[in-house]
């Protein structure tokens, strides 16, 4: 049965956050924003709340917590800002849960317990300037040399580049394989070769860090490659499973951030003599709101219950993701209405919330790509292989 009733633990963990949160970043987002600037004090600061490792066993340096403690983490950040929540996406949510369920024990002593302590941040490189949703275009190549391997390539829109010291990467050791041929290797920052440069000027997201990644003849140890050789699309699509319930989770927040600056707003704001929270056309976007608050928060809870059981769940992410981005990019649109003219200067947050929004809907996966997948499931063209990329049930210890 399933019971989405929150323990002690997660609602201490759900308010702790959002305290946190609002004295330590809330204050100066708004200016980061505008200044295209990412504060490299904020992985520490997550690192202080100890939430860099909540869902991974403490033997590994994490908490010992499950998946919807993380994905209560993911929305309280999100609340106040997506760069704040993206940091938990690459970090907890595709590089560390990649380590956790593919390393092996010494992997994942050496490289998963500093990341889940918060002494390094870790990233995930798989997106190249001609490779995105299609992953078998990547150019990246990793060649065998005795007990290393060589590799060349770049990646590109990685959050966090600049400020990793882990990075998780996928790479061709066989091309001719295609999606077989790829192999999953971690790097560390300071290896010769390696480089990270930094993408300024974007849409959205602003507050925080994206780059790329160069690899130039880097000689990586053969204990650095994670999985088997060729196991690297499975991981790679493994680790997406986990990072989109992280943006599912996510966006979330930045429904509710919209909903409740609309309540205020239209609560102060008259027209006609009245509050314009009595016009039924903006009691409409605002209902709407609440609604798809609702949904989007039912459908990651589901995501992280299947999650917790150690059951596959790429199907009900995707559609969390889905639902939940489109909705959030929805609900900062139509809190930009409410606020009228407004809404379209930083003097409020709803712009930020609208840029930000069309980020998350873009990353992870496009609305094209989880539309594909869902009727895939449905017309029964796809079919899970239960070990492909199965998650380890929640554990403790």
């Amino acid at each position: 049965m399933i019971d989405f009733e929150l323990t002690e633990e997660q609602k201490w963990l759900q308010e702790n956050v959002r305290k946190f949160s609002e004295k330590e970043f809330a204050p100066t987002i708004p200016e980061d924003d505008i200044k295209g600037h990412y504060d490299p004090e904020t992985f520490p600061k997550l690192a202080k709340l100890g939430v860099t490792g909540v869902c991974f066993p403490e033997k590994y340096g994490g908490s010992g917590l499950d998946y919807i403690s993380l994905g209560l983490v993911c929305e309280e950040l999100e609340y106040v800002d997506t760069s704040l929540r993206t940091i938990m996406s690459v970090h907890v949510g595709l590089s560390g849960c990649g380590i956790y369920q593919w390393g092996t024990e010494e992997q994942k002593q050496r490289f998963l317990k500093p990341m889940a302590k918060g002494e390094k941040f870790g990233v995930f490189g798989l997106t190249e300037p001609d490779a995105g949703s299609d992953v078998s275009g990547m150019k990246s190549h990793a060649v065998k040399d005795g007990n290393h391997y060589i590799l060349n390539g770049q990646k590109i829109w990685i959050s966090g580049a600049d400020y990793a010291h882990t990075f998780l990467v996928f790479a061709y050791t066989q091309k001719e394989k295609k999606h077989d041929g790829i192999s999953a290797f971690i790097l560390e920052r300071g290896m010769p070769g390696l480089s990270t440069f930094s993408i300024h000027n974007k849409f959205g997201i602003r507050a925080g860090n994206v780059g790329g990644i160069v690899m130039q003849d880097i000689k990586i140890p053969a204990e650095h490659r994670l999985g088997e050789e060729g196991d690297g699309f499975k991981i790679a699509m493994s680790c997406l499973d986990n990072g989109r319930f992280t943006v599912a989770a996510g966006s979330t927040g930045l429904i509710r951030a919209s909903l409740d600056a609309s309540i205020k707003y239209a609560k102060s704001r008259k027209t006609f003599g009245k509050p314009i929270a009595e016009h039924q056309l903006v009691q409409e976007m605002i209902a709407k709101m609440a609604a798809n608050y609702d949904a989007a928060k039912l459908l990651w809870l589901r995501a992280g219950w299947l999650k917790n059981k150690g059951l596959r769940n790429t199907r009900e992410t995707s559609l969390a993701k889905w639902i939940g981005t489109t909705s959030a990019f929805d609900a900062a649109n139509d809190a930009i209405e409410i606020h009228g003219a407004y809404g379209y200067s930083d003097e409020y947050p709803v712009g930020r919330f609208l840029r930000n929004a069309k980020g998350e809907v873009i990353y992870e996966g496009t609305p094209e790509i989880h539309k594909l997948l869902q009727a895939e499931y449905v017309l029964g063209i796809r079919q899970d292989k239960e070990l492909r990329c199965k998650l380890p049930a929640y554990q403790t210890n």
